[in-house]
């Protein structure tokens, strides 16, 4: 009998018909023969319209209560699954991220991983169950407080079960026919992609692409974790996420340079100015983001002008924009900047894919592209397989079809969303 965990978005459980049919492609996959293990994500908007209702009460909820507000939604759907697939004659139980052992860091609202001591599971399956697990949600190994693991994160959840239940794989349900080549809400064009390596997909989760948390395909490359991600709303093959792919062999693959085009809306820029041009005057700067536990991206540092000083932007994530702005003037003084300067009207638009290693002229093709729509690019980044940059966010989506058009990606018919979430 083979073990597998499958894990269900919000957007594929929304209400209770859709509970139901997703009740019944799980007990199709148990009368294949399967041990299934269940993560599931909160129905529909549900975390958000429990954000909206805690902002209602609390301008600044207090990061403990909103943790044990917000992982009511995972119990819900959990609750509610169990409930469809024992009516359909399927044993079910349904538990917490706590009580299914998963062992997290104390940070609220981002808490990571530690472990995951799956006994429960284990019992609940050897009993003949499906075992429904609450996703997004763990516990804290030093306070034992209830901890959320950062939005999308049921993804990351489903990864680490599977992992620590030897399942052969695991499926991640969504709204879309698997990865494509560019969300297909901005391209219709997009095509699917059936094989994808954990770098690339890395590279396309860390840049915009929602289908797959970030986090979920580091843990899923760690642990060497096949990852197959597809619709929970028909049949479609979808995409295979592993170490390593067959899409690179025979002549027409071959001419695959980019796998994706990736965006993001949710990053602003600060610009520091006037930083005196200083040994250690930078490191000082990002010491202070680190010290803050703010994640930064892109970085762009000015040559030094006449006057000994220099403008140094980096981008962020726009949620964290106002805690950086806050942490760097509290150091001001110490680090002698001007002032800062704070934008978050930018969108990042990325290229990827291994096959840049070998091709050159990628970079000159994907500036071009952005010439001819008239779209100017204000930072730019790059790794062995992506080329990032940043434009106006007014003009992203029109930047993304054009890269996608330039480099060949455009598919014969359009993409299906089916519930528009990405999720």
């Amino acid at each position: 009998m083979a073990r597998i965990v499958q894990k269900y978005g919000g957007s594929s459980v929304a209400d209770a018909a859709s509970i139901k049919r997703v009740a019944r492609r799980i007990a199709r996959a148990r009368q294949e023969g399967n041990d299934v293990v269940v993560v599931i994500s909160a129905m529909g908007d549900a975390t958000d319209e429990l954000m909206d209702l805690a902002l209602e009460v609390s301008p600044q909820p207090q990061p403990r209560e909103l943790d044990m507000l917000l992982t009511t939604g995972e119990r819900q759907s959990a609750a509610l699954l169990a409930m469809a697939l024992n009516d359909l004659g399927v044993p079910a139980r349904s538990y917490t991220g706590s009580q299914a052992g998963v062992i997290t860091t104390g940070l609220h609202g981002n808490a990571r991983i530690i472990d995951i001591t799956p006994g429960r599971v284990n019992k609940s399956l050897e009993a003949g169950n499906i075992t429904i697990v609450a996703g997004f949600q763990g516990v804290s190994q030093d306070t034992k407080d209830v901890t959320t693991l950062g939005r999308g994160a049921s993804d990351t959840t489903a990864v680490a079960l599977a992992a620590s239940l030897g399942a052969e794989y695991c499926e991640i349900y969504t709204d879309v026919d698997g990865v494509f080549t560019a969300d297909p809400r901005i391209v219709p064009a997009a095509a699917p992609i059936p094989e994808i390596t954990y770098e690339e997909m890395m590279e396309m989760a860390a840049c915009g692409s929602k289908v797959l948390h970030l986090r979920c395909v580091e843990y899923a490359r760690r642990e060497n974790i096949p990852v197959h991600v597809r619709s929970s709303f028909d049949d479609k093959p979808g995409t295979w996420v592993t170490g390593h792919t067959d899409m690179k062999k025979g002549n027409e693959m071959e001419q695959a340079i980019i796998t994706g085009v990736a965006s993001d809306r949710g990053e602003a820029k600060i610009t520091i100015v006037g930083v005196p041009d200083q040994i250690g005057k930078a490191a000082r700067i990002f010491d202070v983001i680190a010290e803050a536990e703010i994640n930064i991206d892109v970085i762009v540092q000015n040559a030094s002008a006449a006057t000994g000083r220099t403008d140094i932007s980096f981008t962020l994530p726009m949620s964290d924009g106002k805690r950086a702005i806050d942490a760097l003037k509290a150091g001001q003084d110490e680090i002698g900047f001007e002032k800062l300067l704070y934008d978050d009207q930018i969108g990042k638009l990325s290229v990827i894919g291994v096959g840049m290693r070998t091709h050159p002229g990628v970079t000159a093709r994907f500036f071009d592209a952005l010439a001819e729509q008239d779209i100017n690019i204000d930072m730019i980044s790059t790794s062995e397989i992506r080329i990032s940059v940043v434009v106006e966010v007014d003009l992203l989506d029109r930047a993304v079809r054009a890269a996608h058009t330039a480099f060949g990606l455009d598919a014969d018919g359009e993409a299906v969303v089916y519930a528009g979430t990405g999720r």
